[in-house]
């Protein structure tokens, strides 16, 4: 690729960027019509917290509007509430979206001081209830999963008040408080005639949404001893008590999904309602069935400033904005780097000419080709259950986050074998196939390897720089779903450190399987070859998710239920992530020849990504 080539591809990447930047912007502020600030601030807490705080331009002193504190679940920062945010200040509501404690911006806490102040939650509640323009008399609050934990642990923070700041709360993807204890749930593990019923909520109104796949939530204990399956949950004592105001559910009536039930309640009329969605816990993030529901919830509790049909929504389009960014991100990592070989700093790092596939000679490349790639998936796949309990058991304080940690274990582990599978591959074949490892780009000189090092430093400082601007001027970040690329606080480049080895030796291995032994002629395209690797770069993972997901669905649990839920959740993005890592690796070494700038790179930006969006605890 010629310099001019490279850098159009560079002006093509920040246009993206760009366009992205401004369009997920005019989308979250309704045109202009809404005012985002970005708060950070020291709560009664004795801890600084983050959110965005989302104002419409038209409410004052004279004009208050209601409230609603939202917030994302576990292992999420603020910005996975946009489609709550962007369609709740439409409507007029002020809105502030947390960083709960320990995720995003806001400050780590040691585990036993989640339950005070619902994490971060009720310390945004009394900030609303201080701001001007807010109605005090209309306050709301929504969390999902462990947003909706908060939640709950903001209602026992609330019911100590003489004048309780919160009306009205809606859990997304985590359970209410149905029994006489109202820091757990005691459904989980109480027989049925042990549970003591209560209305923990008082006069608020309260709606739950309850996934019928939720991985985590939604069960009880019948009397047999057997656990409930979530699809079942609406007609489950607990959901039924729920529903009738905290009552023995055996002596009320049996009520129904999705209608708003009312009665009085300490002379004020309050509401109950449950949404049962066909949905898995994460896709709440993203679905307009939910944001419907949400909406139609509030607009009833607390009445929208500006009443527009729940139906209605434009958060989609803020998603397509985000998305065109995360290409744009991508599209950019690639085009610096093969602009940056034009430089005089890195031009030594630059190939001749672009790297061409090599062929097989005789079957035994073959089997060595097509083995190694499934012993390779089969080692990942199993390696990734194996970890789950051992990575609990055995990560220490040095360690402040324990996704990175799990997932950093399962790339050293499938990194390493595959070091030994390609190491194997050369001193049993290739070798005597007169493979020269300084031509394939494995053997390099130091001063090569230092300078591809910080040509890899440049390429990640840069893209992450579009990140960052488009965070101070635009308040949004490159996303899907999922899948997250965003602005982040100093201290997260000393926590990347601890993990990068972990990623390194995966990435940089994954980087030499890819393109200094299994880059080979496969049928008449050199995308064929390239199509193969990145779908065995995740293969063994989508196994995974489909064999979890389909017992899911056909019987009501997941698969895998003796091992923690949320490691089919982390696989996700991941699967994302490894395809799109295999594709960055063989642009690169085709202009490179050397299989560890890719290497590096990926295991720069991936690494800072992971960290960036999880949680971190003291």
């Amino acid at each position: 690729m010629s310099k001019r080539k490279s850098f159009r591809w560079v002006v093509i990447a920040l246009v993206l960027c760009l366009i992205s930047a401004i369009g997920a912007s005019f989308v979250q502020t309704s045109g202009g019509k809404v005012t985002v600030k970005d708060l950070r601030w020291e709560t009664p807490s004795g801890h600084m917290m983050s959110a965005l705080l989302y104002v419409p331009d038209d409410v004052s002193k004279d004009n208050p509007a209601p409230g609603i504190v939202t917030s994302h679940g576990w292992y999420n920062t603020r910005e996975m509430q946009d489609l709550n945010y962007v369609e709740l200040a439409r409507r007029g509501y002020v809105v502030i979206s947390i960083d709960m404690y320990g995720h995003g911006n806001s400050d780590a806490v040691k585990p036993e001081e989640w339950m005070n102040r619902g994490t971060g939650m009720y310390d945004a509640v009394e900030l609303m209830a201080d701001l001007p323009y807010v109605d005090k008399e209309k306050i709301g609050v929504t969390g999902h999963s462990n947003g909706a934990r908060a939640a709950n642990w903001s209602i026992n923070e609330d019911n100590k008040k003489d004048e309780p700041l919160i009306s009205s709360v809606l859990l997304i993807a985590n359970d209410a408080m149905y029994t006489s204890d109202p820091a757990e749930p005691l459904y989980w593990s109480m027989q049925p005639k042990d549970r003591e019923y209560v209305n923990v909520y008082g006069s608020r109104d309260v709606g739950i949404v309850a996934a019928q796949y939720d991985e985590f939530f939604f069960r009880s204990l019948k009397e047999d001893g057997t656990a409930t399956v979530p699809r079942d949950f609406i007609d489950t004592e607990p959901a039924q008590s729920f529903l009738n105001f905290g009552i023995d559910p055996t002596g009320g009536e049996k009520r129904k999904s999705y209608e708003i039930y009312k009665q009085e309640v300490d002379g004020q009329e309050a509401a109950r309602v449950i949404y049962n969605p066909a949905q898995i816990h994460p896709w709440n993030h993203i679905s307009k069935d939910v944001v419907t529901s949400t909406l139609e919830f509030f607009e009833d509790s607390l009445g929208a400033p500006h009443p527009i049909a729940a139906n209605n929504q434009v958060w989609q389009y803020k998603v397509f904005f985000n998305a065109v960014g995360l290409v744009g991100f991508v599209i950019f990592i690639v085009s610096i780097t093969k602009w940056l070989l034009f430089t005089e700093t890195f031009a030594s790092l630059r190939a001749v000419k672009e790297a061409e596939p090599m062929t097989f000679r005789d079957g035994r490349g073959k089997l060595w080709f097509w083995g190694g790639l499934i012993a390779g998936a089969l080692v990942s796949y199993f390696s990734y259950l194996k970890l789950s309990t051992w990575t609990v058991e055995h990560i220490t304080p040095f360690f402040p986050q324990y996704p990175p940690f799990y997932i950093g274990m399962w790339c050293l582990v499938t990194g390493l074998f595959t070091l030994m599978v390609v190491g194997a591959c050369y001193f049993f074949y290739s070798k005597k196939n007169g493979m020269d490892l300084r031509m394939s780009g494995v053997v390099i000189s130091f001063r090569t390897l230092v300078k591809t090092i910080g040509l890899a430093l440049c390429v990640t400082v840069l893209s992450y720089s579009l990140v960052f601007i488009a965070d101070y001027f635009f308040k949004i970040d490159f996303r899907l779903w999922v899948l997250t690329v965003k602005a982040f606080t100093p201290d997260k480049l000393l926590i990347a450190l601890k993990y990068l080895p972990f990623f390194l030796v995966f990435y940089v291995a994954n980087s030499i399987a890819i393109n200094s032994f299994n880059f080979i002629k496969l049928g008449q395209k050199d995308w064929m070859n390239a199509t193969v690797l990145t779908l065995f770069n995740s293969l063994a993972i989508i196994i995974l998710v489909a064999i979890q997901y389909i017992a899911f669905f056909v019987t009501g649990e997941v698969y895998y239920n003796d091992l923690s839920h949320i490691i089919g959740i982390w696989l996700f993005p991941i699967i994302v992530i490894l395809m799109v890592a295999a594709v960055v690796s063989r642009k690169i070494y085709k202009v490179t020849g050397n299989p560890y700038l890719a290497g590096f790179i990926n295991a720069f930006i991936i690494t800072i990504m992971t960290v960036t969006n999880t949680l971190t605890q003291l």
